[in-house]
């Protein structure tokens, strides 16, 4: 009889990448949604101004995100995520006709329109890092559009109740390709735990998943600054 002993245990399966990006995030998430110009936006203590101070922010954000995705939509890993279906620039430009009219590129180049500090700098890294990494891209992918469609409809509804704004005021929270958001995240979260990422690739995911809620959260507390700097000239 051999002397080498047999494991029989089951091997423990590691845990799916969409469930570590869900864990490992919690915190920083937490963190951003709990900003006090979220808190009040939300809660209907501010006013449409803030709505739209908030999209200007989110078309900057997202025309660097999605200029950045355009040049990875053959990668072998990345490709699969970019969707046309998810893509919210041309949902914000009409935003943008309707709450500043139809000079707002003028006014966002001449600063009429205000766009904060932190959003600047977020911009500048989705552009520097999105060039030379994958998994930075992908990061920002997850977060920001599966938290656009857990969220956006929610979002919506409330701002609409709060301060009264048209459903034309409010593209960038309409998905109206995807007909069933839940269906779509959870294809979603598949390819994330079907692709071939290596260990040090989701490592990395996490790790920008978890930065790109800073980024998030910094936009939030650049734009409660402004709004007191603003409401006190």
């Amino acid at each position: 009889m051999s002397s080498i002993a047999v494991n029989t245990a089951v091997p423990e399966t590691p845990e799916a990448l969409s469930g570590e990006l869900k864990s490992h995030t919690a915190a920083a998430h937490a963190a951003a949604e709990e900003s006090s110009f979220v808190a009040e936006l939300m809660g209907g203590k501010l006013d449409s101004a803030a709505l739209v101070s908030l999209l200007d922010q989110s078309l900057v954000i997202y025309r660097a995100l999605e200029s950045a995705l355009a040049k990875h939509v053959d990668h072998r890993q990345l490709g699969a995520f970019i969707d046309p279906r998810l893509a919210r620039v041309s949902a914000l430009e009409k935003d943008m006709a309707y709450h500043h009219g139809a000079d707002w590129e003028a006014k966002l180049a001449d600063g009429r329109i205000v766009i904060v500090p932190a959003t600047a700098a977020y911009a500048e890294t989705l552009t520097a890092l999105g060039s030379e990494s994958i998994e930075f891209l992908l990061a920002h992918h997850y977060v920001r559009y599966m938290g656009d469609l857990s969220g956006g409809l929610i979002i919506s509804r409330m701002v609409q109740r709060h301060y009264g704004i048209a459903d034309e005021g409010l593209n960038f929270y309409a998905f109206d390709a995807i007909a069933k958001p839940k269906l779509y995240k959870d294809a979603y979260r598949e390819l994330l735990d079907t692709s071939n990422f290596s260990r040090a690739q989701k490592d990395a995911i996490l790790k920008f998943a978890a930065e790109s809620f800073e980024l998030n959260r910094a936009v939030f507390v650049d734009l409660a600054v402004a709004r007191g700097e603003a409401m006190a000239a």
